[in-house]
């Protein structure tokens, strides 16, 4: 899997692996990892080619920022159509991350602003440290959020408070952040790689169907009425439940508490 390079030919993601874990770094410390379309097209890249043998995905930012949002100089050069298919561009790549086959996690610090937050909110799981703030500066720059925020970011913390932030400017702080539902981790500084992977090594380690279930039909079933929810429930029950790993894992879970409570002779 490579790695795109930028102009300069610094690569644009660093990845490394970590047992089942992959890890995706934004690689553009000196512009606060600004999001351009060479390094939106790589994420993109990278997510359709995730190896088999990978459980579960970490994106973090390299340096002292996770992403400052859209790099505006590349924004000047679209007129309204090339607008409109930039805008679907970012849609296609976060998708490739929501609807990925295996968990995403996010690990923030320091600007998670704009189209950076629109990319943390296409990950399942966020981890914060004290240094992430959270801010949609697009009202006060003239321009709409274009990389799917107005979609995932509502259903975290609400269209109340996403319009807040847009209209005004808000920022919000990391701990104000974990209580709002940008983040489901708090961290101590320096700590949300480290927390990210610990993580994401432990979900690589659940069932792969079970993993699957829960990132593919647990959204739907949330939003459907609550009869078509649970058939959809009780259908991807009887599917995992009939998968030979879990049977597996099933029949070993039961070994170990019959081993517990054995009497001792």
């Amino acid at each position: 899997m490579g790695n795109a390079a930028g102009a300069a030919g610094q690569a644009l993601l660093t990845i490394e692996r970590n047992g089942a874990v992959l890890a995706v770094g934004l690689n553009r410390p000196a512009k606060r990892n600004a999001l351009n379309d060479g390094i939106i097209h790589a994420i993109g890249d990278c997510f359709v080619d995730l190896p088999d043998d990978v459980g579960a995905v970490v994106i973090h930012g390299v340096g002292d920022h996770f992403s400052s949002g859209l790099d505006l100089s590349e924004l000047t050069e679209h007129d309204a159509t090339e607008g409109l298919r930039h805008s679907q561009m970012w849609h296609r790549v976060f998708d490739r991350i929501q609807y990925s086959r295996v968990p995403v996690i996010a690990a923030l610090k320091g600007a998670v602003i704009g189209g950076g937050l629109e990319l943390a909110c296409a990950a399942h799981i966020r981890v914060a440290e004290p240094s992430a703030y959270f801010a949609l500066p697009e009202g006060q720059r003239g321009i709409f959020v274009g990389g799917g925020g107005s979609v995932r970011l509502p259903r975290l913390i609400g269209v109340a408070r996403m319009t807040d932030m847009m209209l005004t400017g808000r920022v919000y702080s990391a701990t104000e952040g974990a209580a709002y539902g940008f983040a489901q981790y708090l961290v101590e500084e320096g700590g949300a790689l480290a927390k990210a992977l610990e993580l994401a090594g432990r979900i690589a380690a659940n069932a792969p169907l079970t993993n699957f279930a829960v990132l593919q039909a647990l959204p739907m079933i949330a939003e459907a009425n609550p009869q078509t929810g649970l058939l959809m429930e009780s259908l991807m029950a009887t599917v995992a439940q009939s998968d030979k790993e879990a049977k597996r894992r099933i029949r070993a879970f039961l070994d170990r508490r019959t081993a517990k409570v054995k009497p001792a002779r």
